[in-house]
């Protein structure tokens, strides 16, 4: 019986990670979000972080832990890419609001964080972390938008520069706040990697060339997860409390970022109808709610 409950709550845990991958590989679609801020959120991120820097070190344990987040994140990335991308091109705002609404109901899931073991006053130094990393975050926003890349023109060089990109976009899955889609769409490969995915793709058209693409990115993503863990489960084990202070700098930080983001992004405008602010509001506290109500009801769990 004791055995049964065991394999039972494995495998709940199991279909929990993989939920928590999903919304991991949503926040890398999204520009202005980043996965390790969901993760710091959902409170997997010291596990995710220590298993990606141990991957070679303790490879069984690590796979095992990697491995239904991973498969949530593309499940994710597959499934939603397409409705996500709609969104955004036709509601914007509503559509990034409901997820900064995500964001911001999550917070609280990290203040015991920040409390730190035993429970202390924060000093001066964890308040400029905090105020640095969210100065950091929004001023990503400021940043000019690069031209689009021409990714079936490549020379050997391009190809090695999106090994780059890659390493790049790997700080949205491992570093909280910092969105890699934001950086992708300010150095211009972003819009033509989703419409290579969406367009050329999933449509079977030019498919040896955006293969060769996303293995290069992917490439750069596996350099940088591993080299920018090991330097978070440093820094998470020296500095647990000023880390985290800087992870809530960071989040917060990443709202008006993404803000500005779809906006530049998208091309879109200020939209006058007063209707689709209520919208935007609306889908704002709807995100809030739910992500709330998630720590609570996880809370109460624990």
């Amino acid at each position: 019986m004791e055995e049964t409950q065991k394999q039972q709550n494995k495998l709940v845990c199991f279909l929990l990670d993989i939920l928590r991958g999903v919304a991991i590989g949503l926040a890398f679609i999204i520009p202005g979000f980043s996965g390790g801020s969901v993760a710091a959120i959902l409170g997997i991120y010291e596990k995710l972080v220590g298993a990606i820097a141990d991957f070679f070190k303790h490879f069984k344990s690590s796979f095992l832990t990697l491995l239904p987040i991973v498969l949530g994140m593309l499940l994710g990335i597959a499934a939603l890419i397409l409705p996500i991308r709609w969104g955004l091109e036709n509601f914007p705002i509503p559509t990034v609001s409901l997820f900064v609404g995500l964001a911001l109901g999550g917070l609280p899931s990290i203040t015991q964080k920040l409390k730190g073991e035993p429970p202390a006053k924060p000093s001066w130094k964890h308040f400029l972390a905090c105020a640095l990393s969210l100065a950091a975050a929004a001023s990503l926003c400021f940043l000019p938008i690069g031209k689009e890349v021409d990714l079936f023109h490549l020379n050997f060089g391009g190809y090695l520069l999106l090994v780059l990109i890659g390493i790049v976009g790997s700080a949205a899955l491992v570093v909280p706040g910092i969105s890699g889609s934001m950086l992708l769409l300010i150095f211009g490969y972003y819009n033509p990697v989703v419409r290579l995915i969406t367009e050329n793709l999933l449509h079977g058209q030019q498919v040896g060339i955006c293969i060769l693409v996303l293995f290069c990115l992917a490439v750069g993503l596996v350099i940088g997860f591993f080299g920018i863990s090991m330097l978070m489960k440093f820094l998470l084990k020296k500095f647990p409390r000023g880390t985290y202070f800087a992870i809530v700098g960071f989040i917060v930080g990443s709202v008006p970022a993404a803000y500005v983001s779809i906006v530049r992004g998208t091309g879109s405008m200020l939209f006058s109808n007063p209707w689709y602010w209520v919208v935007s509001t609306v889908m704002l506290l709807v995100g809030f709610a739910l992500s709330f109500a998630l720590v609570l009801w996880a809370k109460k769990k624990k």
